[in-house]
């Protein structure tokens, strides 16, 4: 637990000083999640690159394109979080942290540069450095388990059938 947390820690802090929160400050919900799921949950299906780099780079489009078509209503918002959910349940890219990346795009009236800097800047610096501080105490839990594995499983959300 000590270990997981160190390296949160390091690939957060890189993370931020990199790019520089005061420019960006809401950011730091939906990376601060990814944070947890790469070091906490290391195994979930939700936690690997196809979830931590589709789901966040899904969201932060979505929003940008709702932000820059509906400016900031209350309703783009929750449009731009509906439409993330449908597209990544769709893509089986699911990564929970990255509901908030659509609201941030949209409050932060963000242009299509966002997809790089901070947003790929940032699940790049993470997902680097999760993959090296997993390797360096032998038996921890290597990230990634499975490079491509989908979030959710099925295509068959909830209850509905098993």
């Amino acid at each position: 637990m000590i270990w997981a947390a160190a390296g949160a820690f390091l690939a957060l802090g890189l993370t931020l000083w990199l790019i520089f929160p005061p420019s960006s400050p809401f950011l730091l919900a939906s990376i601060g999640g990814s944070t947890v799921f790469l070091f906490g949950l290391t195994r979930a299906a939700a936690a690997q690159p196809r979830s931590l780099f589709g789901g966040h780079l899904i969201a932060a489009a979505v929003g940008i394109a709702c932000g820059q078509a509906f400016g900031n209503a209350f309703w783009v918002y929750a449009l731009a979080c509906a439409l993330t959910l449908v597209l990544m349940l769709t893509l089986r890219t699911v990564h929970p942290p990255a509901g908030a990346t659509p609201l941030i795009m949209v409050q932060a009236q963000a242009g299509w540069d966002a997809l790089w800097y901070p947003v790929g800047l940032s699940l790049l610096v993470l997902a680097v450095i999760a993959f090296i501080w997993t390797r360096i105490l032998p038996g921890t839990v290597r990230y990634p388990a499975k490079w491509i594995e989908p979030s959710p499983p099925s295509t068959w959300w909830g209850n509905w059938k098993d």
